[in-house]
C-alpha cells in the first residue's frame, strides 16, 4: 500500500484524551494498511507558546511515531496561494464582502443546506462590486461551486453524500481558510487516508470536491466517534484531569493512559500493558465502537490506577 495517513492538531492547547484517542486511531489505520504516518501542525490561527512541543512529546510518550519531518502549515503559504490562483484562472473564485452577521441574517436560498452561504455576493453586478470595493472592507475569496452535493468514501460509515456550498478560500484578513489549506497540504504530504473526529464529517464533501477541482488525488476517510464529557458535550481541558500532564500529576503513567484508550476502543482492558505496535494485531476497523466515548475525569484516575496493583 502506498500513500499515508496523518494527524494534524492545532497547537492551541494541550491534547486531551479524546485528541490522543483520535491520534492513536489515525496511527492504527495507517500502520495496519502499510501506509506512512505523517504529522502536521495546523498553526494558521491561534498558537499557544510551547503547545506544539508538548503535543508532540505526548504523542511520542504514548509510543506513536511518524515518518518524515513535522510539517508546519504556516510554512505552506506559497502553495496555498498557488491553489487559489489555479481556481481563479478557471473562473471559480469571487469576492465576498459579507460579514458573519450578515450571512447569519440572510435568508437561505431555496433547497440550500442550513447554515450554508446564501450566495449574496456571487451575483453582484459590476456596479455593485465596485461600490463594495470602495467601502474599504477587505473581501474574502469564495469558491464558485458548481455542485450542491458530493460523495466521499468512509471506511466506517460507507459512502457519505453531503452538501457543498461556496466555501471560503481566503478570509478577509488574508489568512487562507482551513478547507483549502488541509486539501493542499494533505496532497503535498502524500496523504490518501484521513482519520478524524466525526464532528468534521460535514466538511468532507466540500474538501473532496475542492481536491477534485484542483486535480488532486481523492482521499478515503474514517470519521470516528468523539470523546464527550458526562454532559454529552465535546470534551475540553476545563472538564478536569483529561490531558496527559494532568493525569501524570495524579500518578498515572503514559502507559496507563494508553491502556485506557485501548480499552475505550475495545482493544484491551484498563489494566492491561499495551503498546501501539501490540494493538495492531487486534485492530479491526469494523469492530470499533460506533458511539461516543463518555469521559468522566472523576473516575478516570480510579479506573486506570488499578494497573499499579497488577503484575507486569
Amino acid at each position: 500500500m502506498t500513500g499515508a495517513g496523518r494527524f494534524a492538531p492545532s497547537p492551541s492547547d494541550d491534547l486531551h484524551v479524546g485528541n490522543l484517542r483520535t491520534a492513536l486511531l489515525a496511527w492504527l489505520f495507517a500502520r495496519s494498511t502499510g501506509r506512512d504516518f505523517r504529522m502536521r501542525l495546523e498553526d494558521l490561527d491561534r498558537v499557544a507558546v510551547g503547545s506544539a512541543d508538548r503535543q508532540l512529546a505526548d504523542l511520542a510518550a504514548l509510543g506513536l511515531d511518524w515518518d518524515g519531518d513535522v510539517l508546519w502549515q504556516s510554512s505552506r503559504g506559497e502553495a496555498h496561494q498557488a491553489a487559489i490562483r489555479t481556481l481563479e484562472n478557471t473562473g471559480r473564485v469571487y469576492e465576498c464582502f459579507c460579514t458573519r452577521r450578515e450571512i447569519q441574517q440572510a435568508a437561505s436560498a431555496p433547497h440550500a443546506p442550513q447554515g450554508a452561504y446564501p450566495g449574496t455576493c456571487r451575483y453582484l453586478t459590476t456596479a455593485q462590486l465596485s461600490e463594495r470595493r470602495r467601502s474599504g472592507r477587505p473581501p474574502a475569496l469564495r469558491l464558485r461551486a458548481e455542485v450542491g452535493r458530493w460523495s466521499v468514501s468512509d471506511d466506517i460509515l460507507g459512502e457519505y453524500t453531503g452538501d457543498v456550498d461556496d466555501l471560503v478560500l481566503r478570509r478577509g484578513d488574508g489568512v487562507v481558510a482551513y478547507n483549502l489549506a488541509v486539501v493542499v497540504d494533505d496532497a503535498a504530504q502524500g496523504v490518501d487516508q484521513v482519520v478524524r473526529g466525526d464532528d468534521l464529517l460535514a466538511s468532507a464533501p466540500r474538501q473532496s470536491y475542492l481536491a477534485h477541482l484542483l486535480g488532486l488525488p481523492p482521499v478515503r476517510y474514517a470519521h470516528v466517534p468523539l470523546a464527550l464529557n458526562v454532559h454529552g458535550a465535546r470534551l475540553a481541558k476545563r472538564d478536569g484531569a483529561v490531558t496527559l500532564s494532568q493525569l501524570r500529576r495524579l500518578g498515572l503513567r503514559a502507559g496507563d493512559v494508553l491502556a485506557l484508550l485501548a480499552a475505550s476502543l475495545r482493544l484491551g482492558t484498563p489494566g492491561q500493558s499495551v503498546s501501539p505496535r501490540s494493538l495492531l494485531a487486534r485492530f479491526r476497523p469494523g469492530d470499533l465502537p460506533r458511539h461516543p466515548w463518555i469521559v468522566d475525569p472523576a473516575t478516570l484516575a480510579t479506573r486506570a490506577s488499578a494497573v499499579h496493583d497488577l503484575p507486569e
